[in-house]
């Protein structure tokens, strides 16, 4: 082969790989950086004016008739369905009781939709609907209404849930995404990342099944205790479902306008987690969670709200994991354990598909 001398190599361009932008991609759904873009750059600009300005929260609150009403939706779509610690079921009830907690609510009620892929066995049906049930009576949530649908063979993994949940504010709660501020306290319930490893662990046989379990719980009753501790001094809850708690934090330095700095050595990670994370080149502040929170408290009020929060049993392991400041806002830093800075961010593609 001979080289064309008439071509300058100082002028030769490298093609760039066209990036996929006009289709939805599975990492869509992984609740990090491409979700907050299809939500923020697709789906709320076509709502429009059917959308309030403001902050996107797990759930909105809606006054009506002077009662302030709490209300959140979710789908839940776990591969495999069932898995140690829990099965689609119970993450169905306790995703939704613990989105309208996060916002201050007391749930209520919990509306159901099933979408079952045709060929199901009858028998795991029933097994998920049982786990509902369950879940839902031991939280003191009841199902009061429902649908099903039945699609396709091979249109639904199975099957997929729905879940509403409506609740009434609880009296002294005032919490928002937008509400931390410098100097505040960030604190979390208990260990992380236990939810996704157990999921990926089912799906792909990888044996951590005897160590890992997952930590789906309803935290309801842990938000009540943390309100009536301190009320308005906590600024904000959340869940770090998808995305994991990398992915929790960013959205809420963003939404607050503030600065977020964590500690490495603080962060709760049991060491079977540790350990699979290590092996499978997982950053544990990126797994999924589907029963612990993270708290953002008034600095005055942070003892008191530790104290409330271990007498519980959901947040028996609860520990400061650092603070917000006016610096760098709209990003998270962490602290590592040879004293130097890094980046924390949303997670970016898809890691664990199918989780929740």
């Amino acid at each position: 082969m001979s080289i064309d001398e008439t071509v300058d190599p100082a002028q030769a361009v490298c093609p760039v790989p066209r990036a996929e932008d006009e289709r939805v991609l599975l990492g869509h759904g992984s609740g990090g950086q491409l979700s907050a873009s299809l939500i923020r750059e697709v789906i709320v600009p076509e709502l429009g004016r059917a959308t309030p300005p403001g902050p996107l929260e797990d759930a909105a609150l809606l006054p009506i008739g002077g009662v302030e009403l709490v209300i959140s939706t979710d789908s839940f779509v776990v591969n495999p369905l069932f898995f140690p610690g829990g099965d689609i079921g119970t993450l169905a009830v306790h995703g939704t009781i613990n989105d309208v907690a996060m916002r201050g609510g007391a749930p209520a009620a919990l509306a159901l939709a099933f979408i079952i892929e045709e060929g199901l066995p009858l028998d795991d049906l029933r097994r998920v609907a049982r786990s509902v049930g369950q879940a839902a009576s031991a939280a003191g949530v009841p199902v009061v209404t429902g649908d099903s649908k039945v699609v396709n063979r091979g249109a639904a993994d199975g099957i997929f849930i729905t879940t509403t949940g409506i609740g009434r504010r609880m009296p002294g709660a005032a919490l928002s995404a937008a509400a931390p501020r410098p100097g505040d306290v960030i604190m979390l319930s208990g260990p992380i990342g236990s939810h996704g490893v157990t999921v990926l662990s089912a799906r792909e046989g990888l044996g951590f099944d005897g160590d890992v379990t997952s930590d789906s719980q309803a935290l309801h009753r842990l938000v009540r205790a943390m309100v009536d501790a301190a009320g308005p001094a906590i600024h904000t809850l959340r869940d770090p479902t998808r995305g994991g708690l990398a992915s929790a934090l960013n959205e809420i330095a963003q939404a607050a306008e503030v600065g977020v700095v964590i500690d490495d050595g603080l962060i709760p990670v049991s060491p079977a987690v540790a350990a699979a994370c290590e092996m499978l080149g997982l950053d544990p502040l990126h797994v999924a969670n589907e029963g612990c929170l993270v708290a953002f408290v008034a600095p005055d009020a942070a003892d008191d709200v530790l104290v409330a929060m271990r007498a519980r049993p959901e947040g028996a392991a609860a520990v400061r994991i650092g603070e917000v400041v006016a610096e760098h806002p709209g990003r998270v830093t962490a602290r590592t354990l040879v004293g130097a800075r890094r980046i924390v961010d949303m997670l970016v593609g898809e890691q664990l598909p199918r989780i929740c």
